[in-house]
């Protein structure tokens, strides 16, 4: 499998495993969504890691394979390539990608699907696309722009340039530079803490935000208003304000 869902811990690592760097070919981005999914539906896993490996994230799609479709197989094609990526966006868990090495491309339209980004010190983003010819496909032009602003994500994808792990982080593109060997460790440990909180506060938390992003303010506050009523009928709820009250704050567990 070019793809693989791993468990551990309530922590669901999605490995990309296609050597000899992670090239994301029609077989790979099928099979990516279908584990974002049964991510998504999983009990067992409370949040998810995506890491391509020690060496590489992921380098981008299979040019090769891009290179053989005309224009009527890549509108049909496209919907489903961004779709892939859609389904690991909208994981309703937190989400952190573990970057190392290259994230070109769709690999760094991947890490852009994650809610935090982890990226080693030998890491290099980017959205090369331009020096095909082409966009950004798979969620580019839109996630980065609202990741890092339009004038910034304009100079990545006009350019097609890389960055480097520390520009990455100066412009917001990865939110932790790391030792390269400790890439994975440091991703795994940040999904582990979150795993043990409330599960459905953090899909509310995650669901807010990301609506909020997407439509105007006083929508944004009525999602928001929603769910935060809402979560007054569940039993982490009252849960966590028991132990507040009885234990003071930070003690409750969730799980």
């Amino acid at each position: 499998m070019t793809v693989t869902l791993e468990v551990s811990a309530g922590v669901g690592t999605i490995r990309l495993d296609r050597p000899p760097m992670n090239a994301l070919d029609i077989a790979t981005q099928d099979r990516l969504r279908e584990l974002a999914e049964e991510a998504s539906r999983r009990d067992d896993v409370r949040a998810v890691v995506l890491y391509g490996g020690e060496k590489v994230f992921a380098a981008g799609a299979d040019i090769k394979e891009m290179q053989a479709m005309d224009h009527a197989a890549m509108v049909l094609r496209s919907k489903a390539l961004q779709d892939s990526f859609t389904a690991v966006a909208r994981i309703p868990k937190p989400v952190v990608a573990a970057v190392t090495g290259y994230a070109l491309g769709g690999g760094c339209e991947l890490a852009l699907c994650a809610d935090f980004r982890i990226a080693g010190d030998n890491a290099r983003l980017g959205q090369p696309e331009i020096l095909l010819g082409l966009i950004p496909g798979a969620g580019g032009t839109q996630r980065l722009a609202r990741l890092i602003g339009p004038s910034k994500a304009k100079d990545l994808i006009f350019t097609g340039r890389h960055v480097k792990a520390d520009e990455a982080l100066a412009m917001g593109l990865v939110d932790r530079v790391v030792p390269a060997a400790e890439v994975y460790e440091q991703a795994h440990a940040w999904a582990a803490k979150l795993a043990q909180g409330p599960a459905l506060a953090l899909r509310a938390a995650k669901e807010s935000v990301d609506a909020g992003l997407e439509t105007d303010i006083d929508t944004g506050l009525t999602v928001e208003r929603n769910w935060f009523a809402g979560l007054f009928a569940t039993e982490d709820r009252e849960r966590g304000m028991r132990s507040f009250v009885e234990e003071g704050p930070g003690k409750a567990k969730f799980l």
